[in-house]
């Protein structure tokens, strides 16, 4: 699943969530829209969280992938090294 998608149904639920709040609330318009507000900044709280989680997530895979292209890059460069000596090696024989 996309990440724009768990975002946007985060956001929907958040929503929806604060529409029933105050549809079905019982106490007066100050306390529900007080507690409405309290459940949105947790709901942007919890995105926020989940979202610094993704990117770290990222971030370390990025930092994986670029350490292991090093890593191929620098075996690489010691091969070609080992048949240039190889290769001077043949053609010093003849």
């Amino acid at each position: 699943m996309s990440t724009g998608k768990v975002v946007l149904g985060v956001i929907a639920g958040a929503a929806t969530g604060a529409l029933l709040g105050v549809l079905l609330a019982p106490a007066k318009g100050t306390v529900t829209r007080r507690t409405i507000m309290r459940k949105g900044e947790r709901q942007v709280d919890d995105l926020v969280h989940k979202f610094n989680e993704f990117i770290d997530s990222i971030t370390d895979k990025f930092d994986k992938v670029k350490q292991e292209a090093v890593d191929l890059a620098e075996e690489a460069m010691n091969n070609a090294e080992e048949v240039e000596k190889e290769v001077k090696a043949a053609a010093a024989k003849k």
